[in-house]
């Protein structure tokens, strides 16, 4: 719900595609290949290559699963899983076969994420009870990592009849604030296209110094972060923020992040288009959307990039004629730089092709994989295929979203 708190209640996993590993002309493997074995892979963990490529050999480790059980590389924040994906696969040769559409959703059933989305839809199931015991889930009870896929699979599928459950998604999702490393919160209003007032910002100002809030930071997403709220007060600070009007940022969910904007055609001097306006657009129209990771948009009002909309998961830049629509970029650590979808003449085509993806996205894509990784596993001429050249299908696409957005 957008403007409730449910306090009743871990991590923002990270997957990145396995693009850019190679330099200079190396393929990725062999990128993988050639590095020592004293260079660290997994930052947070500390995990350096010959550690994990000698338990893979001395301990007969199969799968990505397997090597997070053992060394611990890629289990927490999850940015380095294509590179020890690729040590999995450098290391074992023919005899890996961790595929995603083969690879079982978790340890309590065999299917896998494609298996589980595509019985949900043909077989009507619209809990997770009802999944659980038709496709004979090994735990009946599910675990941490089923249990959210099946919440976000059944929302997705079925949104005007399957009902949220709030015990299945994680801490962050459940307060509506940021869990940070002392245990304390990062709040997040919403603002929109990064364009605030005096009255809003009068409120901030008022929650910080009333919660006697230690940290207020702008973010790089053009929004104002509240750090260290304990967590007893965050139903009253959302109170006291949602009395003029501020909602969640959803900083912390799987959903709509921000809309990044330059000041485009009304401020600069070299703004071709009303960057502001569309930014403001696109967030009204999606923001509360539950996707299958997080999702970041920008528009840029010019070729200039301002807003870096090149590296979003959906990014709109303005040019004389139009809008440019870009896909499938995020920053981190691993840069992916967007790929061009289409050109467009209007507005309205740059909120329904916006739409349209957001819904083939949270359609196809694996819970937990974010743009990136999706457009590189599927490819670009499979989403332009059913977005471009298919307007019927497009239009369909967009229809659905629009439904869904009824629910949230």
């Amino acid at each position: 719900m957008r403007d409730s708190v449910d306090i009743s209640g871990q991590r923002d996993r990270l997957l990145f595609g396995q693009a850019h590993l190679g330099n200079s002309g190396h393929g990725e493997t062999n990128a993988v290949a050639m590095m020592s074995d004293e260079t660290e892979i997994c930052g947070c963990n500390g995990v350096c290559k010959g550690t994990i490529v000698n338990d893979i050999v001395e301990k007969k480790l199969f799968t990505l699963d397997d090597v997070r059980a053992h060394t611990k590389a890629s289990s927490s924040c999850g940015s380095c899983t294509a590179l020890v994906e690729q040590l999995i696969a450098f290391t074992l040769g023919s005899d890996y076969s961790d595929s995603p559409k083969t690879k079982p959703l978790c340890g309590c059933t065999e299917y896998s994420h494609d298996d589980v989305h595509r019985v949900i839809r043909k077989q009507h199931l619209t809990s997770t009870r009802a999944v659980m015991d038709f496709m004979d889930w090994k735990n009946p009870d599910g675990c941490h990592v089923c249990r959210p896929a099946l919440n976000y699979y059944l929302l997705c599928a079925w949104p005007g009849e399957f009902k949220d459950e709030s015990q299945s998604r994680f801490v962050n999702e459940r307060v509506h604030a940021n869990i940070q490393k002392d245990g304390r919160y990062s709040v997040v209003p919403r603002i929109w296209g990064g364009i605030t007032t005096p009255q809003e910002l009068r409120a901030i100002a008022d929650v910080a110094e009333k919660f006697e809030v230690p940290t207020v930071k702008f973010t790089g997403g053009q929004r104002i972060d509240l750090l260290g709220v304990e967590k007893q007060d965050l139903p009253a600070i959302w109170g006291e923020l949602n009395k003029v009007g501020l909602v969640s940022g959803h900083a912390y969910g799987k959903a709509l992040r921000t809309v990044k904007t330059c000041v485009g055609s009304d401020w600069c001097r070299f703004g071709t288009q009303d960057a502001i306006g569309m930014g403001i657009k696109l967030e009204k129209l999606t923001w509360g959307s539950w996707t299958p990771h997080k999702f970041k948009m920008a528009v840029s009002g010019c070729p200039r990039n301002c807003a870096e909309a090149t590296i979003k998961d959906f990014g709109v830049v303005a040019v004389d004629s139009g809008w440019e629509l870009h896909v499938g970029g995020n920053g981190g650590i691993k840069v992916r730089v967007t790929d061009l979808l289409c050109k467009v003449e209007t507005e309205e085509e740059v909120l329904e092709y916006c739409c349209a993806f957001i819904q083939l996205y949270r359609e196809e894509a694996h819970y937990l994989e974010r743009t990136a990784p999706w457009i590189e596993r599927v490819g670009l001429a499979h989403i332009q295929k059913k977005m471009v050249e298919d307007a019927d299908n497009r239009k369909a696409l967009y229809e659905r979203f629009l439904q869904s957005q009824q629910y949230v």
